[in-house]
């Protein structure tokens, strides 16, 4: 079954744009799905279209040898725009290379819509910054409001948490559960439950392994050690010394792996928010799973009773989540902690300026504590995230983790 995603209606309005869309994500994300339906969307309307996947080796050999020699694979008629859709784009030996000339020569004649597995890949072998040629697109597992308006209506994943009746919240409550246990991934989230933990571990073993090979990783065993160790962690600072001694590796190496982690959209490193007081200065990073069924799979953790909506640090990775998925970028989420032991979980450094601390049980959350934030910050919102803000009344504003 066809889950149609965000991403998808998003890309729509620019299928008329020169640019090149360009889908980013990690494995399994859908991104092949998304270029298959923009294209039976312009099948629909009688616009010309070609698929190309180049996980194929002859394909890739001819267009590294040149990008013209894609004129030899399909009949491109130049009297009008041809749509060729390009997978796993960075398979290519210069990809920039090959996306700039066709851009340059032929903009008029084809339209590219490609994707690419990794980020990595991408900063790594797009030499050009394709400046004004591309629109970028990232596709992550699923958010929480599609697999919502999946499991029930639209019109329900629509509705702001506060409005629903109590069936409804009763359905969004039950799709939370889920979601918090089993995250996004398209091939997780349709496959009978009984089957996932299984899909999960190819992904982690199989997929993500494929990127460490690609990478260059000579040691894998200890990435992927690292890879568990970090889901243990989750919503804690990243102290890379201290991982290196751990794992006795070079803090260099380590470094090397989280990089690889993040560019193939695995993990994301927050960093601390500050105005350059002097005792709010903390270097080191937080570290999240940008999907919470990777997160409990590493954790050893997806038959346990404790994924509820009362496990801390799960509610805190989902809120890290939804803010990704109401279009803040990571560079705008930050925490803030003073060396003295005031915290605050997520500052969002961008128009409107908000910040957010998830608490399990927001009533029992002193407003004294974050008196000193409220105070050096003022022109910040500031709110408690939990899933019972409703149940009682809080000293602070509470709002609904789907509200966030």
């Amino acid at each position: 079954m066809l889950i149609k995603r965000k991403v998808f209606y998003e890309a729509k309005k620019y299928l008329d744009d020169k640019r090149i869309l360009l889908f980013i994500g990690a494995r399994q994300t859908g991104k092949t799905v998304i270029l298959r339906a923009l294209r039976d969307d312009l099948a629909a309307q009688g616009e010309p279209t070609f698929f190309l996947n180049l996980e194929d080796p002859d394909y890739l050999t001819l267009l590294n040898e040149h990008p013209r020699n894609i004129f030899s694979l399909f009949p491109i008629d130049s009297s009008q725009r041809t749509t060729i859709f390009i997978d796993e784009i960075q398979y290519l030996d210069n990809p920039s290379n090959f996306l700039k000339y066709i851009f340059d020569e032929y903009a008029d004649t084809i339209k590219l819509i490609v994707s690419g597995s990794s980020a990595f890949y991408i900063d790594q072998k797009f030499t050009d910054s394709l400046s004004g040629r591309k629109k970028i697109f990232p596709v992550r597992t699923l958010s929480f409001e599609e697999l919502l308006s999946f499991r029930t209506s639209p019109a329900l994943a629509a509705k702001p948490f506060a409005q629903l009746t109590l069936s409804e919240q009763k359905q969004s409550d039950d799709v939370l559960r889920e979601y918090m246990r089993y995250g996004g991934y398209p091939a997780v989230v349709l496959a009978p439950r009984e089957e996932r933990e299984s899909l999960l571990r190819e992904l982690v073993y199989s997929y993500a392994k494929k990127d460490v090979l690609e990478t260059g990783v000579r040691d894998s065993a200890t990435f992927f050690k690292l890879f568990k160790i970090l889901a243990r962690q989750s919503g804690n600072l990243v102290n890379t010394m201290e991982l290196a001694n751990t794992l006795d590796v070079s803090k260099t190496a380590i470094t090397n792996y989280l990089h690889i982690m993040q560019k193939s959209f695995h993990i994301a490193l927050v960093t601390p928010f500050t105005s350059n007081v002097r005792k709010e200065i903390s270097k080191m990073p937080k570290v999240y799973f940008s999907d919470l069924g990777l997160l409990n799979f590493l954790n050893g953790t997806l038959s346990s009773d404790t994924l509820t909506a009362d496990n801390g640090a799960l509610l805190e990775n989902m809120t890290f989540r939804m803010l990704l998925d109401e279009s803040h970028h990571e560079s705008d989420i930050h925490f803030w902690r003073t060396t003295d032991g005031n915290e605050v979980d997520f500052v969002i450094d961008a128009t409107p300026r908000v910040a957010y601390e998830v608490k399990t049980s927001p009533q029992k959350v002193s407003a004294h504590k974050y008196e000193l934030f409220r105070t050096r910050y003022p022109d910040i919102t500031f709110s408690l995230v939990s899933t019972r803000c409703g149940t009682a009344e809080s000293a602070l504003p509470c709002k609904d983790v789907r509200e966030v």
